[in-house]
């Protein structure tokens, strides 16, 4: 049996009998619709039912550039002059041609995607096919072009809006209908749907701007067209995770800014439920994400911040539980950032944004806040916002922040959905101990996409300075062997059996098997010793149904952090504690104790001593690749050595005892 049909008949079994429907039903449209593919240079015809009247988006009002901060401002533009200057990056990658963009090369293997091959027919994860198709798909969200646009909204200066006109002129004429990789995955149709209606608006007082758009055959054909695709071929089933809410947002602001259809009116109803639906489904009452990938929190938020805005203004509300869930989001967002505005590492993430207006490379999250306190405003215990652009251009479309009751009054340390804990001492008592503790499930849906085996993990920082890391992502496609250890539990600061996973791997966003975590106890969070303990069961397959036990206490008065595990029933196994330390730590070990050293955000030398468990015969790995172990993401498509600390030892059933001293500040 082939690795291929493998993989299809492991993927059926996490699927319901409806969603198998479904795709059935797709597989079907998809073969009907191959006659309609139309290639470059071909006449794409004619769109019937063309509204005769066409007006572009809701303006943003002559008076929201005043309300901009002057250094988000001059981010803005100085982002913008790189960009026409031919210096820019995306996922890190230099782009030597952003300035005439090649809209199929990945740079980082040098592969071309297939341009005229049917969309149905093209296998976007064979890298030998696409390249790494995460590459090739990225510059075509267009976030480079909003940059561009919102520069020339601030200064009115048209090399900007002439370089975006000839960027998406070259895109569409490029991409016709059902013609390549970039009509592959529905994602990217919602998120380039955004993209375009804020560029149309930036870019409203360009004497030009009709022209690239409102008459603008191959525009007016490639805005029906992406509509047309997300509403007969949307992400269904197990596959119904932040997909679907990017599809469903860009359409819901495409069928607003756009009207100008015979479907319009239909596709902005249909969206606008279909939205709501997901966005609830996604995400807890709490209002954090269910897909336990934090990076995924931030798009969803993104997301759906868009687009209820674009509903409000174009006077079609979205459902006030939609706003109460948004409010709650942005309020579980504030409260995860540690004292320098960095969230947790958990799961999946590779940088995916609804909408970039502001310097792309500048600090997503501390935006994110301004994005919040623009659209529902802040709560008195949120750290500080960073301003942006996006931030006031938002809030000038509402004109003020949406009022949503019933919100957190304090700052949440606990979210019990997703089995998220923060320890951490006390605002304003610095330096800054915050300990991330996971005791979540795998992830949302049954194939728990972008979820990691880490269960009982922890995350460990000091004044922001990563101690114990959560590895990050790497990739996605392309590189199994490295997509497989980022996700494993091997990489992660828990407990492993056998040097099995908690999960077994179907695919790279595919799991087989759940981990079940249950006994989530957590006290005194806001003592001065805040604790938290959980089990797992995700070894339940292994003999005798070995349960993993973890208890962490930080001990804020003496800065110490405890880490008890205990293995129930692992009578013949072989246990395997491991802890990755941070980059810009330095670790030298001597048996069971690790003296852990690092300099300040201040400059000056900072400390830590980790006693390890005795009972484990401790060993440093770093940068190895047989097996994989000491490694670690500080962005999607980069990868790094780091020291990973490794205790192992036949089980016994005594606890295992991991404590963390911190010096006091001063001293090292």
């Amino acid at each position: 049996m082939s690795r291929d049909l493998r993989w299809y008949l492991r993927r059926l079994r996490r699927m319901s009998p409806t969603e198998m429907a479904g795709r059935a039903l797709d597989l079907a449209a998809r073969r009907a619709w191959a006659h309609r593919q139309v290639l470059a240079g071909q006449d794409g015809g004619t769109v019937p039912g063309l509204r005769r009247e066409r007006l572009g988006p809701v303006s943003l009002p002559p008076w929201a550039k005043e309300t901009l901060a002057t250094e988000a401002r001059s981010e803005v533009i100085d982002a913008a002059d790189r960009l026409l200057a031919g210096n820019w990056s995306v996922l890190g990658v230099p782009r030597a041609d952003i300035l005439s963009p090649d809209w199929f090369v990945d740079p980082v293997t040098g592969r071309r995607a297939p341009e005229d091959t049917l969309a149905f027919r093209i296998d976007h994860r064979n890298e030998a096919l696409t390249g790494n198709v995460k590459a090739v798909w990225e510059l075509s969200r267009h976030h480079h072009l909003t940059v561009l646009a919102a520069a020339y909204w601030l200064t009115d200066d048209e090399r900007y809006a002439e370089l975006v006109d000839r960027q998406l002129r070259s895109w569409w004429s490029s991409n016709p209908f059902l013609s390549g990789v970039h009509w592959t995955s529905g994602i990217e149709l919602g998120i380039r749907l955004v993209s375009w209606a804020w560029v149309r608006r930036l870019l409203d007082s360009w004497p030009k701007v009709g022209d690239l758009f409102e008459t603008n055959n191959d525009a007016l054909r490639q805005i029906w067209w992406h509509q047309q695709y997300l509403d007969r071929f949307p992400s269904r089933g197990s596959s119904a995770n932040n997909h679907a809410v990017a599809e469903q947002a860009g359409r819901v602001v495409a069928a607003c800014a756009f009207p100008w259809y015979a479907e319009s009116d239909g596709w902005r109803r249909d969206a606008a439920a279909r939205l709501s639906h997901h966005f609830l489904r996604n995400t807890w009452e709490d209002g954090l994400n269910r897909e336990l990938a934090t990076d995924y929190h931030r798009f969803v938020t993104e997301l759906v911040t868009v687009a209820v805005v674009e509903a409000a203004v174009g006077g079609d509300d979205l459902p006030p539980e939609v706003w109460e869930r948004l409010a709650r989001s942005f309020d579980a967002g504030a409260a995860l950032l540690d004292v320098t505005g960095h969230p947790p590492r958990q799961g999946d993430g590779d940088e995916g944004r609804a909408l970039v207006i502001d310097d792309p490379d500048d600090a997503p999250w501390t935006g994110l806040l301004g994005w919040g306190a623009s659209v529902v405003g802040p709560q008195p215990w949120w750290p500080e916002a960073r301003p942006t652009v996006v931030g006031a251009a938002l809030g000038s479309l509402l004109v003020t922040p949406r009022d949503v009751s019933d919100r957190a009054p304090a700052r949440p340390r606990s979210f019990l959905g997703a089995g998220m804990t923060i320890l951490s001492t006390d605002a304003g008592h610095e330096p800054e101990i915050w300990c991330r503790c996971d005791g979540g499930p795998l992830g949302f849906l049954s194939i728990a996409a972008h979820g990691h085996a880490d269960a009982l993990s922890v995350e460990v920082r000091f004044d922001g300075v990563e101690i114990l890391v959560d590895p990050g992502t790497y990739c996605y496609h392309g590189e199994p062997e490295w997509r497989s250890y980022f996700r494993s539990t091997r990489a992660h600061n828990t407990l492993e059996l056998d040097q099995t996973s908690q999960a077994r791997e179907g695919g790279p966003f595919l799991w087989s098997t759940a981990v079940p975590v249950d006994h989530v106890i957590q006290s005194g969070l806001e003592s001065d010793l805040p604790s938290w303990a959980a089990r797992h069961r995700g070894y339940g397959r292994l003999a005798g149904s070995p349960v993993h036990e973890r208890t962490v206490r930080l001990e804020k008065p003496a800065r110490r952090l405890v880490i008890v595990d205990r293995v129930r029933s692992g009578n013949g196994h072989e246990v395997r504690v491991r802890f990755h330390v941070g980059p810009a730590v330095t670790v030298a070990l001597d048996d069971a104790r690790a003296e852990l050293t690092w300099t300040g955000a201040d400059g000056a030398p900072r400390r830590a001593a980790l006693s390890l468990p005795a009972e484990l015969n401790w060993s440093t790995h770093r940068g190895e690749t047989d097996p994989i172990l000491g490694w670690y993401s500080p962005r999607f498509g980069f990868r790094q050595p780091i020291t990973a600390l490794e205790g192992v030892a036949a089980w016994s059933d005594h606890p295992l005892v991991t404590i963390v001293d911190f010096d006091a500040p001063g001293r090292a």
